[in-house]
């Protein structure tokens, strides 16, 4: 079985090794979704990362409700994150863009409208805005003459990352957001071509998928799921034959790679008692396999690999406090500790500042 270290080819990409940065929303862009430089220094220092999945970025106003996270849909959002991603091929790295609509996990005071969803539904508890967490709102139903508009959104999304230089997009399919919304049935409650049938509600992952490879490529297109258990009140009665089902369809499209976040039963960011579904995506998904969720050391993550579920490991609040991970799980070095307060702040503070093996060594 090839090691942690190995390289690995992911679609168009080639990757030096099988330690991938997971997506980690930050908050460090403006109000307005404008990336800023700073987010340059933190990409950049996570280079050596086989491929670093960016943060969540939005594909519209309409799709983006986190407050400061970054977006790319405009000229000025585009522009701002060429620097970024310059910064990252200048240290030696991958970057692609991930891209995020939330669909009902917003609220109208960040995106000035009602949110939309799959169905007129509604998340329990609140939601981030500027004004501080703020009860979720009903949802209302895309309509069937909205959809191709929320495709095309994608579709520009897409063409603004391949301007800036991302080396490729994942789409956020995972965590209850949009997609996610679609192909659940405990969100989903259509009755026309987009609802009901296993087949209709992984339409708008289909044709969302294949609208984005036909600009980025199917080599440079990839896309994350969450196959198992609740991801933001979002669930499935019968989620096996849904997910290989959406497993097939993606392999059959072609894309360079698929993401699972799969927590467990102890899961520390998410948990649940429904078993990962892996092994059996494993079987429907003909191309490199990534999974994610609370793997923190080399072990776990040679373990999952020699398994043969997957190929290669994305980490994320791993990475997230150890800019150099790969060579601390490489070496055994010790891991430094993330800060909660920090993750969503403004500023350098818990961002830039994570000491490296380097910098420890140079004082």
């Amino acid at each position: 079985m090839p090691s942690l270290f190995d390289p690995i080819q992911l679609g168009a990409i080639a990757a030096p090794n099988r330690i991938l940065m997971a997506p980690l929303t930050r908050g460090r862009s403006t109000k307005g979704h404008v990336p800023q430089p700073l987010m340059g220094d933190y990409y950049a220092q996570r280079a050596s990362a086989g491929l670093i999945i960016s943060e969540a970025t939005g594909i519209s106003r309409q799709g983006l409700g986190w407050p400061f996270a970054p977006g790319l849909w405009t000229d000025e959002q585009t522009d701002a994150w060429k620097p970024v991603i310059a910064r990252v091929h200048a240290a030696g790295g991958r970057i692609i863009a991930q891209l995020w609509h939330m669909g009902r996990q917003v609220h109208s005071s960040v995106i000035g409208e009602q949110p939309v969803s799959s169905s007129a539904t509604a998340t329990a508890g609140q939601a981030h805005t500027y004004e501080g967490r703020q009860d979720f709102e009903v949802a209302r139903p895309l309509t069937l003459e909205e959809i191709p508009g929320v495709i095309a959104d994608y579709e520009r999304a897409t063409r603004n990352a391949m301007a800036a230089g991302f080396d490729g997009v994942q789409i956020h399919s995972a965590n209850g957001y949009l997609i996610d919304q679609f192909l659940r049935n405990g969100a989903n409650h259509r009755d026309d071509i987009y609802g009901g049938s296993i087949e209709n509600r992984t339409r708008l992952l289909r044709e969302v998928t294949e609208r984005v490879a036909s600009v980025a490529g199917a080599d440079r297109t990839s896309v994350r799921l969450s196959p198992n258990g609740d991801s933001q009140g979002v669930d499935d009665s019968d989620p096996a034959p849904l997910f290989t089902t959406a497993a097939k369809i993606l392999s059959e499209i072609g894309i360079g790679f698929l993401e699972l976040r799969e927590p467990g039963p102890d899961g520390t960011f998410g948990r649940t008692d429904v078993p990962r579904l892996s092994p059996v995506i494993r079987e429907a998904f003909a191309g490199p396999l990534v999974v994610n969720s609370d793997y923190v050391t080399a072990e776990a993550a040679q373990a999952v690999i020699d398994s043969g579920v997957a190929d290669a490991v994305s980490f994320g609040r791993t990475f997230l406090a150890n800019p150099d991970l790969p060579e601390r799980l490489r070496t055994g070095a010790p891991l430094n500790e993330g800060n909660f307060r920090t993750w969503y702040s403004q500023g350098p503070e818990g961002y830039i500042d994570y000491p490296s093996l380097e910098s420890v060594a140079a004082e």
